[in-house]
């Protein structure tokens, strides 16, 4: 199967997250496929991706493993307890030179435990244990985890939140910063390494936290002292 240049699969597309990313891209002209285990449960979001950004928008539902063949940037938006299971799913549909970008965050929430406490991964971060479950000719960044679901989905207002992207490949994340950029009020932000994905995934607990005392439902960050 081809490739299709400049479209990104969300695996998981049928969550907040992932969902609130698949309108923001769609609302910007991108080519978004919604992928889900089940096919008819990823046509239904992109039905209403369609319903909230309008009839032009190019958007497609279909199963995990079809939108991960398709396109050139994949984003793996699903819990942590799903992230192995659905990698093991679509490692089959993969080719070279593709990107991963992993949302995943590991909570305890996940296993009945707090959302504002972090697990400890074997691996370091949740983006280190994906990268060791897919193919060594895909690219891994750990990108979009301090961007709350509400903020995503609010597509009338910009989204006040950078977005630290981090990977080992240099190239791998710049090529994810177009699509930081095409998501109103958010900036890319080089974070080196994939290892420090796991300062960027603990900083996601902190925000759910700070969003609870303050009683708001999208905090974000912002790096100062950075040029424009």
């Amino acid at each position: 199967m081809t490739q299709e240049p400049e479209t990104v699969a969300v695996v998981g597309g049928t969550g907040d997250q992932g969902f609130g990313l698949a309108l923001r891209w769609a609302k910007a002209g991108r080519h978004v496929l919604i992928g889900s285990r089940v096919r008819a449960r990823a046509e239904e979001a992109a039905a209403k991706v369609k319903a909230a950004v309008g009839n032009s928008a190019r958007v497609e539902g279909s199963e995990n493993a079809d939108v991960v063949a398709r396109a050139t940037l994949v984003v793996l938006s699903v819990p942590f307890e799903a992230q192995i299971a659905t990698l093991k799913a679509v490692r089959t549909a993969w080719r070279p030179g593709q990107i991963l970008v992993d949302l995943t965050v590991p909570l305890e929430a996940s296993f009945g435990g707090s959302p504002t406490r972090v697990l400890k991964v074997w691996a370091g971060s949740a983006a280190e244990q994906a990268a060791q479950h897919v193919p060594e000719n895909i690219s891994v960044v750990g990108a979009f985890h301090n961007i709350g679901a509400h903020a995503l989905q609010e597509i009338q207002h910009e989204v006040e939140c950078d977005v630290i992207v981090c990977g080992d490949n240099a190239e791998a994340r710049g090529r994810v910063r177009p699509w930081v950029e095409a998501i109103p009020g958010c900036r890319y932000v080089d974070g080196g390494k994939l290892e420090n994905a796991r300062i960027v995934e603990s900083l996601t607990a902190l925000l759910i936290g700070i969003n609870r005392r303050y009683k708001v439902p999208g905090a974000g960050l912002r790096i100062t002292g950075l040029p424009h």
